[in-house]
């Protein structure tokens, strides 16, 4: 095993992006939190406002000999919509931005190249506004939003949101998961 790696990313609800990083082989832990913002410590509730500055993210520990940070930018970009600015679905305000919070030098290469490729390509129909940002500071969420689909997962919103996301995660990505 490799020395660990941290990868942090924003891409809507932390409670959908959580999930789908869990299931992934090579990936150690993943933690519900808050950055890109100026408050200390912030609240879900402060965060919800809209007005902190913060992204709901996700900390991932990942083995790179086990999984590399180009197949998780993969599954980010596969698994949320980065053409959409200030929102996923239903889910609307800065706090929902698409994000990358880069924690090496590489780390912000392979992740600016890696966007520039889904462009060329023309993956999607509209521009990509994700942001590639440095890591400043990860703030934790509160303890009932860590693990919450595995909690949670007869909750309507984990039924009608976060199950179809793990249903395309499960198809285009099996060689990525963890052995069930």
């Amino acid at each position: 095993m490799s020395k660990p790696e941290l990868a942090i990313f924003g891409g809507g609800c932390f409670w959908c992006t959580e999930a789908i990083f869990s299931r992934l082989r090579g990936v150690e832990s993943v933690e519900s939190g808050y950055t890109g913002g100026s408050l200390a410590k912030p609240t879900y509730e402060q965060v919800s406002m809209g007005n902190t500055g913060h992204v709901e993210s996700i900390k991932i520990e990942f083995d790179p000999s086990a999984v590399k940070y180009s197949d998780l930018l993969n599954v980010f970009f596969a698994t949320h919509d980065p053409t959409t600015l200030n929102r996923q679905g239903n889910d609307v305000g800065e706090q929902y931005r698409s994000a990358i919070f880069y924690t090496t030098p590489q780390q912000k290469k392979t992740a600016e190249e890696f966007i520039q490729k889904l462009a060329d390509e023309e993956t999607f129909d509209d521009p990509i506004v994700t942001a590639v940002s440095p890591l400043d500071k990860f703030w934790p969420a509160e303890s009932y939003h860590q693990r919450y689909y595995e909690q949670n997962a007869n909750k309507p919103y984990c039924q009608v949101v976060i199950n179809p996301k793990l249903a395309k995660l499960r198809q285009k990505f099996a060689p990525l998961l963890k052995p069930t």
